[in-house]
């Protein structure tokens, strides 16, 4: 993935898909923004490389307006399930998100781990 693409994307209202709301994803090769509010505005960012897994979801009323829901499960410690409500374009921009934390994963040479419940400490 070489080229340097960013999405954006705001959260739309789920009658006749229309953008407005205060929510703005922005989806770049490093990092996931997600900003709201009107007046009192949050920032919230998370690492691609923080990425574990994504999910696309849609209801029959988002299939109707051609929306749909992209859920990005990560190792963040502040927010460990991220989710892009009511977005346009969600599965490509899955399939992005799914690429592009693969490629900063490698570019930081980390690697996703999962803890199975060995928590007891037996010796075999």
């Amino acid at each position: 993935m070489s080229e340097n693409r960013e999405y954006q994307e705001k959260k739309r209202i789920l009658f006749l898909g229309l953008p407005w709301t205060f929510t703005k994803y922005t989806i770049g090769q490093e990092i996931l923004t997600v900003n709201t509010g009107l007046l009192r505005t949050e920032e919230n960012y998370c690492y691609m490389y923080k990425i574990q897994d994504v999910k696309l979801t849609t209801t029959l009323t988002e299939r109707i307006f051609g929306l749909a829901t992209v859920i990005c499960y990560t190792g963040d410690v502040t927010h460990p399930q991220i989710s892009l409500t009511h977005i346009k374009n969600a599965r490509e921009i899955k399939d992005f998100i799914l690429e592009a934390a693969e490629e900063a994963r490698q570019k930081r040479r980390t690697m996703n781990t999962l803890d199975i419940g060995s928590s007891g400490s037996e010796e075999v």
